[in-house]
């Protein structure tokens, strides 16, 4: 069971997990004991006296004849977030280690040519790098689905199947952005229309996403959709983190803890078998905070396929509809802490298997293997195919509507 009591409240019916109406965040300030450690979400107190936090913006370029351009937000306890109007981009963000030195603790591009080349599988990249992606996260097994008796057809972008949305998909949509503001907080409401077919995909589909940064050095990402058509949807943001610093090195000495008994196994191409596997007892098993890479090289056959972590966990969750815990990683160095809250079904661990040191990031430096890693809640891949894995299917009428919470803090 999650630790997490409620925090988020929808009406919303178990299955499908969308229902009508806006959600409500109320995430207070809390510290959680879970499986034998304390999260502490943020290592700012609330202070009523503070800033709120600003948002700034500046042309960033042009990308498919659209200006681009990037928002800093910015709090008053060290945090900065740089998110681009391109793919939803978060290009940057900058947190204090215990010793309060501020780095940018994500991977990313220093131009917008290069997310244009590296986040797009049509141009021969797809790091996905800080980017929202859809219309569906993760993979579809053969770019094929049938939904209320009719078989859809998806871009096959990777090892036969269709990766998160396709050859173009919401990574590479240029968002219509718009500031918003709440008590002690500070956002950006992004929206983009994908019309009936794009990418195969049934129905006109009208999608928004909102990034707040509070006082507390919460990030908080919420998504909705609704849709003309019956059609499927599974959202995220692909950020990939390195606590130590971007562009530090490998993560593997950092620990990680996902709330989740049980992961979804794959077949050679990465396809859910439509197990849920139990993690006990396999190098899946990260209810107790672990080195990142003390098992990546297991002689394990899921591991082989992937060349590391690159899997979706069940996470222990006390309802369909609550924000509870999903995970926690620790920099032993720097003191960094990212906890990870969302009422999203599953989180996909991606461990930077296939980062090969070709690639560039904002300080300079190359990206090696496990440069960084990414932490995606989402549904479960190949969902509609699976009929017993917890339904991605919106129709007419009813709200897409997930969030999830990324709190930095030290320990």
């Amino acid at each position: 069971m999650s630790i997490f009591k409620s925090l988020f409240s929808r009406s919303v019916p178990p299955r499908p997990r969308f229902g009508r109406g806006r959600a409500v965040l109320a995430v207070a300030a809390v510290a959680v004991t879970a499986l034998g450690f304390t999260s502490v979400t943020s290592s700012a107190a609330p202070d009523s006296t503070a800033r709120p936090p600003t948002v700034a913006k500046e042309y960033f370029g042009q990308a498919d004849n659209q200006a681009v351009y990037r928002y800093t937000l910015a709090n008053s306890h060290g945090m900065r977030v740089r998110i681009l109007s391109y793919g939803g981009i978060i290009q940057t963000l900058e947190v204090p280690d215990r010793r309060g030195h501020t780095a940018n603790v994500v991977l990313g591009f220093p131009t917008l040519a290069d997310y244009v080349t590296e986040n797009s599988p049509a141009a021969g990249g797809g790091t996905y790098f800080g980017s929202l992606v859809g219309r569906y996260a993760n993979r579809i097994a053969k770019g094929t689905f049938t939904l209320d008796g009719t078989t859809y057809h998806v871009p096959v972008n990777n090892n036969g199947n269709s990766l998160h949305g396709g050859t173009s998909g919401f990574n590479e949509k240029v968002w219509n952005v718009q500031e918003v503001s709440g008590p002690g907080t500070a956002g950006l409401r992004l929206s983009v229309v994908s019309p009936d077919g794009d990418q195969g995909y049934p129905g006109t589909l009208t999608a928004t996403v909102t990034y707040t940064l509070d006082n507390q050095n919460r990030l908080t990402i919420s998504y909705g959709a609704t849709t003309d058509k019956p059609t499927v949807v599974n959202l995220t943001n692909h950020t990939y983190w390195n606590l130590a610093g971007e562009g530090s090195g490998d993560v593997y000495d950092q620990r990680l803890m996902i709330n989740a008994d049980r992961y979804t196994p794959t077949d050679a191409t990465q396809i859910p078998t439509g197990e849920l596997a139990p993690v006990q007892g396999t190098p899946f098993d990260l209810r107790t905070p672990t080195a990142i890479g003390a098992h990546v090289a297991d002689d394990n056959a899921q591991l082989l396929v992937s060349q590391g972590y690159d899997h979706n966990w069940v996470l222990n969750r006390p309802d369909d509809t609550s924000l509870s815990l999903a995970a926690k990683a620790v920099d032993p160095a720097s003191g960094r802490v990212l906890t990870v809250l969302t009422t999203q079904p599953g989180l996909q661990f991606y461990s930077g298997n296939f980062l090969t040191g070709t690639l560039v990031g904002t300080s300079g430096k190359t990206y090696r293997q496990s440069a960084g890693f990414a932490l995606e809640t989402q549904h479960f891949p190949d969902s509609p195919n699976e009929p017993a894995f917890p339904s991605t299917v919106l129709r007419p009428g009813q709200t897409y509507q997930q969030t999830t919470v990324f709190a930095l803090g030290t320990e």
